[in-house]
């Protein structure tokens, strides 16, 4: 009889050929609403979270950065901003109505930058390319996030910095009062926003499921990074981990 490995999606059990699917499903429904649903969500602290990122990516004019789940385009323009011309962002999402309200967007802005459709599991980028990787609020929908982890280690310069901004686990005292806004307050909001509360119920679980700090962070060093740290931000409940590739 044939085994199938499970894994999660959001607080269920699915098989792990399935989970890709499932998350397509959720990203498809959400990509025209993301942008304002993220500032409702995180009252508008996303915007903050993204600038620490900027500010502490040691990047330089003339670098390549591969910014994975990409969506609607925030940290390409951001990255793309500090390189400059001479530089190459490439903004990469595995769903495609997510790129595609990404690539509307940056164009509509004037910023030209190359774009892939393609699964963080399967890069289809040589060794030792980019200077930097980004990955932002994706990681935690992966399937398997130590082959993910290993191929960003992968296409990463020796010296280059691997950025995962990331929800995380919250300050304990403030847990309660997050599992009431995480459960009640999003999929409501989802519901009137974006006329879909299940899609945000799945976000809200799959923060819950996504491994803590110090997981996250062991994970990064199993995966071949060296030098692993990284910040709490609003109490945590986001956390940027960086690691390097030795």
């Amino acid at each position: 009889m044939e085994q199938h490995n499970k894994t999660h999606f959001g607080f269920k059990d699915v098989a792990e050929e399935k989970k890709a699917d499932l998350v397509a499903e959720v990203f498809h429904s959400v990509a025209n609403n993301y942008d304002i649903m993220n500032d409702v969500m995180s009252l508008g602290m996303h915007r903050l979270w993204k600038k620490f990122t900027f500010f502490t990516a040691e990047l330089k004019p003339g670098h390549k950065v591969l910014d994975i789940a990409g969506g609607t385009g925030d940290m390409s323009k951001g990255f793309k901003s500090i390189v400059g011309d001479s530089g190459e962002v490439w903004h990469t999402d595995i769903n495609s109505s997510m790129l595609k309200v990404g690539r509307d967007r940056l164009l509509n802005e004037g910023i030209l930058t190359p774009q892939c459709l393609c699964d963080a599991e399967k890069l289809p980028f040589p060794d030792n390319y980019f200077n930097a990787v980004c990955v932002s609020f994706g990681l935690r929908n992966m399937t398997h996030k130590d082959i993910a982890l290993s191929e960003m280690q992968r296409v990463l310069k020796p010296g280059g910095v691997l950025m995962v901004l990331e929800f995380s686990k919250i300050y304990k005292p403030l847990a309660k009062f997050y599992d009431l806004y995480s459960f009640k307050f999003l999929p409501m909001m989802g519901k009137l926003i974006a006329k879909d509360a299940d899609s945000y119920q799945y976000l809200a679980e799959s923060i819950r499921m996504h491994p803590d700090q110090e997981t996250l962070q062991q994970m990064m060093y199993d995966a071949g990074f060296a030098k692993v740290k990284y910040h709490n931000l609003t109490l945590g409940i986001t956390a940027l981990h960086k690691g390097y590739k030795a």
